[in-house]
């Protein structure tokens, strides 16, 4: 009982000291609400009111069905310009696509030839440069094929593929990206707040009191992670509520209580290496520049970002040794897919597996620290 009371009377002694620390607190506070939203929507994958132009030279009945056919939200509402002012649209950012369309081209095609027609793309918009291009060859194809269809009277091909969307219909970036944020923030803020707080000991000198008194490497440890990882718990369920399901609309299809589960021990294991390496780093500085060391492989090869099957093999088995790739996985299948427990119990069990690895580790070098320091 002795060390349950030590314990949390530290925890709460962190809870003050990081009421003290308005950077850290700005930190925490823009991490799980303005950064989550702006990375969610800052950079969509799928096109969104794309500047297109049309210079129809043909105009038929088949260049106005497919001027038609870009429509928003995609593209906005395509500008008919002639070819006098295409490149001056396309030199001055006007127009990210330019489509022109041949004299008879409809006429040609009836015919059985086969005319081109010409696609300018803006490749400086170059997210919306690779995508809108697909984008453009699927829609023209689609409504020549039509348009054939209809005019010599033949029936469509007997075998068509009809792809049906799961979890997420419409394609919107947001949805993947708004909760990927939250799960990056989570192993962001953890690992910064707890190697921080053992910085802040070390710079203030409060360490050399704790060594004085009655207090196991084990309790002040312990008490920096329950304290810290607490802190990024609440606001993780914050920004899910307010951020992700409220002000970015995204459908949670699981339980949040299995997810904040799976995040408490996420938070084990990350607050771990959070106290390993604030004691490596002698300075805020160092530990900065150690954070980012860890935390763009973490992120980026977690599968959060790309799919871990596009991976190397040798990444993807490397990179199980990390929590995050778990969490990922199960954060996943959780919120989008609507999985329970007897669906994520692999991923939790290997999360306990490498926190407990991460904290026996963290709780070795911090005796070793702490000895030398004594």
């Amino acid at each position: 009982m002795r060390e349950l009371a030590n314990i949390f009377y530290l925890g709460i002694k962190e809870f003050r000291s990081l009421q003290r620390d308005y950077a850290m607190l700005l930190l925490i506070a823009w991490s799980f609400s303005l950064g989550i939203y702006s990375s969610a929507t800052g950079l969509p994958e799928t096109l969104h009111n794309a500047p297109i132009a049309v210079v129809d030279e043909d105009r038929s009945q088949l260049s106005s069905q497919l001027i038609d056919a870009f429509q928003p939200p995609y593209f906005r509402a395509p500008a008919i310009i002639d070819q006098a002012t295409m490149d001056h649209g396309m030199d001055t950012g006007l127009y990210t696509f330019t489509l022109d369309i041949p004299p008879d081209f409809q006429r040609d095609l009836l015919a059985g030839r086969s005319p081109a027609l010409q696609l300018n793309v803006d490749a400086t918009q170059v997210g919306q440069a690779f995508n809108g291009a697909g984008y453009i060859q699927n829609i023209v194809a689609e409504e020549v094929q039509q348009f054939v269809q209809h005019y010599r009277g033949s029936s469509p091909l007997a075998v068509e593929l009809a792809p049906r969307i799961l979890f997420n219909p419409n394609l919107t970036q947001a949805w993947f990206g708004g909760v990927m944020e939250v799960i990056n923030q989570i192993t962001m803020l953890s690992i910064i707040l707890t190697g921080a707080a053992l910085i802040r000991e070390r710079e203030h000198g409060t360490v050399e009191h704790l060594l004085v008194m009655p207090l196991s490497a084990f309790e002040i440890m312990l008490a920096k992670v329950w304290s810290m990882g607490l802190v990024v718990l609440v606001a993780t369920v914050l920004s899910l509520k307010l951020v992700v399901q409220v002000w970015l609309a995204v459908p949670i299809g699981g339980s949040i209580g299995l997810f904040l589960l799976a995040a408490a021990l996420q938070l084990f294991a990350t607050t771990s290496m959070g106290i390993f390496l604030g004691t490596v780093a002698r300075s805020m500085p160092q530990l900065g520049l150690l954070t980012i060391l860890v935390l763009i492989p973490l992120e980026i090869l977690s599968g959060g970002t790309t799919p871990r099957e596009s991976m190397p093999e040798l990444v993807q088995y490397i990179m199980l040794a990390a929590p995050t790739t778990h969490f990922v996985a199960l954060a996943q299948a959780i919120l989008y897919r609507g999985a329970g427990l007897d669906t994520v119990w692999p991923q939790l069990l290997a999360i306990i597996g490498i926190g407990g690895a991460f904290f026996t580790a963290a709780l070795t070098r911090f005796r070793r620290t702490i000895g030398q320091m004594a």
